[in-house]
């Protein structure tokens, strides 16, 4: 899984305040939208005409041109292993979810590198199996390792990915940023919300969930979590064509993930909670828990922007390779007017959430845990 405490490459952010801190006033998740417009910003290093698509809130990679008419598309991630879960899945997701980074920018992935860092007490056996399964996951999506760095280390208390680091070489004019949202585009959202949200806590929170839900229900959830990279989403999408605007819905999930695309694109939009694909394993993780889906983390559930005439083509695409979206909205030119009809009938505006949901009861499952 994927914390971005301080991404200042993608410029992910979340709002937050001292009220939605844990006791102590620890902080969980991503830095706050203000001390990354304030702080980080100003603080980028050396101005470089070259840098096309700087960090920026809601962009998932940064765009270099590199003269001859092609760009450098990169984008660096974090990776945390999910307590209860083989070493494999921590190896695929460090792979997929910095892959998923470059995907959303309208071109495949192709080189990596990767900083593993472990403590000293590892077993070689872990250590063998993390190093494979990253090399498996890279061959399946045709990406080279260049790099990286490895070795073990007190202060750690699991094998940690200090920075997976995701490039393309690509045609200069031939991605898509969050940031090319316009005015009457379709808003297409693939999967569901809280995808990860539901993958991780269930496998995390197994018994809690084998108590009051049917065993089959519950491994539905823990399936999710392979569904956890949107690379094959983004292909498809770019395939059937017609695509302003991706991004992986992360922290702050679905509601985040649009607001951020409305903020880069300057645009408004209107969303319709009844319109999304709603898996049932989704609302019983997030039921059990209070846990709103639409705020929740969600790495797996795509945000496209899209022309009208090419959405229905872009929903058979996603649907010939077994993955369910649906139009949830509209993008709007006005940008006093960014909302959500809720299920409810609520009318809310889209926003960043202040505290990601997620976080408060995974770490009380981790607590529980030990």
């Amino acid at each position: 899984m994927k914390n971005e405490n301080a991404d200042t490459n993608t410029g992910k952010t979340a709002k937050a305040d001292e009220s939605d801190m844990p006791p102590g006033g620890s902080k969980i998740g991503k830095i706050d939208l203000d001390t990354f417009n304030s702080f980080l910003l100003p603080r980028l290093g050396r101005k470089d005409d070259r840098v096309l698509v700087p960090p920026q809130t809601g962009v998932d990679a940064a765009v270099i041109d590199i003269g001859n008419g092609k760009v450098l598309i990169i984008a660096e991630d974090p990776i945390f292993a999910v307590p209860g879960q083989p070493w494999e899945m921590f190896g695929w997701y460090t792979v997929h979810i910095g892959a998923s980074d470059i995907a959303v920018m309208g071109v495949p992935p192709r080189y990596m590198t990767y900083s593993l860092l472990m403590p000293p007490e590892t077993k070689d056996e872990d250590f063998k199996t993390i190093v494979d399964s990253i090399h498996r996951a890279a061959l399946e999506l045709d990406i080279a390792i260049v790099g990286g760095h490895t070795g073990y280390y007190p202060g750690f208390a699991a094998p940690t990915i200090g920075g997976v680091t995701v490039f393309a070489v690509a045609e200069k004019g031939s991605y898509v940023t969050p940031a090319g949202a316009e005015p009457g585009d379709d808003v297409i959202l693939t999967k569901g919300p809280a995808i990860e949200t539901a993958g991780i806590l269930a496998v995390l929170r197994e018994k809690e969930l084998l108590a009051r839900y049917p065993v089959s229900l519950v491994e539905k959830a823990k399936s999710l979590c392979r569904e956890m990279t949107v690379v094959k989403d983004c292909a498809l999408a770019m395939q059937a064509g017609g695509v302003t605007a991706m991004h992986d819905a992360t922290e702050g999930g679905v509601m985040g993930g649009l607001f951020e695309i409305a903020s880069a694109s300057n645009v408004g939009m209107q969303i319709d909670e009844s319109l999304f694909v709603y898996p049932p394993q989704v609302k019983m993780v997030c039921d059990a828990f209070c846990i709103d889906p639409v705020a929740a983390i969600a790495e797996g559930s795509l945000l496209i922007t899209a022309k009208p005439d090419y959405s229905a083509k872009i929903l058979q695409k996603l649907s010939a390779e077994g993955i369910e979206s649906s139009v949830i909205g509209k993008v709007t030119p006005n940008t006093y007017n960014r909302a959500m009809l809720r299920l409810d009938g609520r009318v809310v505006p889209l926003q960043i959430p202040k505290q990601d949901p997620f976080w408060p009861v995974f770490f009380e499952g981790v607590s529980r845990s030990r």
